[in-house]
Formats: structure tokens, sequence, C-alpha cells
């Protein structure tokens, strides 16, 4: 028994490190893409969480040793949620950008009345709901769940396990992320823009030339076919570049880039 007491602080400091690591990434699960989306039951995200911190802890624990004490692990696991959240967000903000790529293109194309289904609470159009399901499946078959483990994994060279991460980095990164997340939208729904564009300084121009022509009943038919076509030439497109964008979040967060 003597023997086996001795060998109690080392099992203390490996369940409580492995903990810390589960608090990480349980609050990065709430929000990850796919994995974190409100359509997933509650229990498929515990799951998803104890499988990737089987993955992660073995790589981080060896570098840096949780530590050992009542107080320490509540603060420890205090600074762990925040960061798991902060980190989280960070992801999320790529599913938003193509949230908001649809809706700008439904708006352009006057297709914003047709909701779709969503993968969350809130219905969107349904061209967001097309891109938001798309990039999603695409984050999938590209190998997401070796990237989130990857991420997972180089997040703690960044935000050292029990560490608070500083509220100039939450500020600076956070703002360069919020505003590369809104330019990557537009960017994606630039062609839907250009062609409402188009479209309506030609309707105009109809209506100059022959006021009594009732314009809008032959431009709605006109602008909803090719809205849809549009949709179905650069969707491939607007999925790759975000496919490249939400890589370059992977490989570095804390970046201005997207």
């Amino acid at each position: 028994m003597e023997e086996l007491a001795a060998l109690l602080p080392y099992g203390q400091a490996i369940l409580s490190g492995w903990f810390l690591v589960f608090i990480r990434i349980g609050a990065m699960m709430a929000l990850l893409p796919a994995f974190g989306e409100q359509s997933v039951p509650v229990r498929v995200k515990l799951g998803l969480a104890l499988a990737f911190s089987l993955v992660v802890a073995p790589a981080v624990l060896s570098s840096a040793p949780a530590p050992i004490g009542f107080l320490q692990m509540i603060g420890s696991g205090g600074a762990e949620t925040v960061a798991g959240l902060f980190l989280g967000i960070v992801l999320r903000l790529m599913i938003v950008a193509l949230q908001i790529a649809g809706t700008i293109a439904a708006q352009s194309t006057s297709l914003s009345q047709l909701f779709g289904g969503s993968a969350g609470t809130d219905p969107q159009p349904a061209m967001g709901h097309l891109l938001v399901i798309g990039g999603l499946a695409l984050a999938a078959i590209l190998g997401l769940h070796v990237k989130v483990a990857a991420f997972m994994i180089g997040s703690y060279q960044l935000i050292p396990i029990g560490q608070v991460i500083s509220p100039q980095v939450v500020a600076e990164a956070g703002l360069a992320r919020i505003t590369s997340c809104f330019a990557l939208g537009f960017t994606l729904a630039a062609p839907f823009v250009i062609a409402s564009l188009i479209y309506n300084v030609t309707l105009g121009v109809i209506n100059r030339a022959m006021p009594q022509l009732m314009v809008a009943f032959v431009g709605a038919p006109a602008i909803t076919a090719g809205g849809l076509l549009l949709l179905t030439i650069s969707a491939p497109i607007i999925l790759s570049i975000w496919s490249g964008a939400f890589d370059a979040v992977l490989a570095d967060p804390f970046g201005g880039g997207g």
C-alpha cells in the first residue's frame, strides 16, 4: 500500500492534466464547424470531446504538465474554458462567412424570401443553407477531424495549458477575424452583387426607353433564373475559396488573413 501511495501524485497529475485538456476541447466542441452544430445531440458532442481529448492529451501533457492543487485547478480550468471558447469562435466565424455570403447572394437575386433548412435553429435563405451545408460537407470530406485535432494540439503552443489568454490578443485577433469574416463573405457573394448591378442597370435603361412596359414583371423571372444558374456555376468556386481560407485559419488562428 505504501508503494501504491507513492504513485498517487503521478496519477493525480495525469488525471488533472487530462481533465484540463477535456475542458478546453469541450468548450471548443460547442462551437466547432460540423461537430458543434446545434443539430448535433449533446451526447454526441460529449463523446467527440472525449475522443479528441484522448488524441490531444498525450501530445501536449508531456511538454506541459498540468498543475496540481485545488486552487490551481480552478484557475486553470477557467483559463482553459476561455481559451477553448475563443478558439471555437474563431473557427465558427468561417461558417458565419458562408451565411453572410448566402444572405447577400439571396438578397441580390431577389431570393431572400425563400427560406431553407438550417444546420442550427435560425432560418436562413436557401442559398445560405446550401452554401453552409456544402462547406461543411466539403470540410468533412477533406479530413476535418484530422485538421481539427492538429489545430487543437497546435493551440497549446499559442496558449499554454493553464495560461490566461491576453485581453490584447483577444481584442486584436478577434477584430482581425471578424473583419476577415465579413470581407470573405462579401468576396464570396461578389458574383451575385455584380450580376444584380448589371440587371438593375439594364432594367433601368429598358424602363427609360419603354416607360409603358412593366419591366418588373418581365425582369423578376429573369433575375430568379439567372441567380439560380449563377449559383450552379459559382458554388464549386465559392466553396473551394472558402476551403482555402478555412485551412488558413486552422494554420494561423490569430493571423489577420482569412
